[in-house]
């Protein structure tokens, strides 16, 4: 089972969390979120992390502009979109992708996973109208049991406590977690995430 954290701010903060046993993090560049980096933070971060480590940026419905701009100073290996981005909005960079879905009962999950067939996987998160992610909701992950080619990325509500049973009940590819392994907001928890790692792997 493949682990990524997301809504790192910190260098030091990131490097102790990537010598876990986790697979990826996540960088959040959207001046909405109190998760937020800025490109000169973004490249500390990066520049702290063992190797190995994919390094996936996320934006929400963000000018090609400003996405140019971070990829020309930011390594990063993953693009993340969790907004309203179409297919071409997705596929322009060259760059791997993953597509973030907010989902509720009426979300086909199944079409949307045919349309964004080119993406590297389907983000699977609850839905919040003031939040695109990070908020630490829980969906219904009935919703989440589908058929596709895509790998399935679950996310939403997961922490210790949540995270083994929303395994058995869907079986993704990974899990993505970011306030449920947090002792503020944009600080990870060094411990929570040893203890998260523990029941992912349990």
């Amino acid at each position: 089972m493949k682990i990524k954290i997301c809504g790192l701010t910190q260098a030091q903060n990131a490097s102790q969390a990537a010598m876990l046993d986790i697979d990826a993090i996540g960088l959040v560049f959207y001046d909405k979120s109190p998760r937020n980096v800025d490109v000169e933070t973004a490249v500390k971060i990066i520049n702290a992390l063992p190797p190995f480590i994919n390094r996936v940026g996320l934006f929400v419905n963000a000018d090609s502009s400003f996405i140019d701009e971070v990829l020309c100073e930011v390594p990063l290996d993953t693009l993340q979109f969790h907004g309203d981005e179409s297919v071409d909005d997705c596929t322009q960079y060259n760059v791997p992708f993953i597509k973030a879905l907010r989902v509720t009962q009426d979300t086909n999950i199944v079409k949307i996973a045919d349309d964004y067939h080119q993406a590297s996987g389907l983000l699977l998160d609850a839905f919040d109208k003031e939040a695109y992610g990070g908020t630490g909701k829980q969906f219904d992950w009935g919703l989440a049991k589908v058929d596709i080619d895509l790998p399935i990325i679950l996310a939403g509500g997961l922490n210790t406590a949540t995270v083994a049973d929303a395994i058995r009940q869907v079986n993704p590819y990974a899990v993505d977690v970011s306030s449920g392994v947090e002792s503020k907001i944009g600080i990870k928890d060094i411990n929570k995430i040893r203890k998260f790692i523990q029941r992912v792997n349990t």
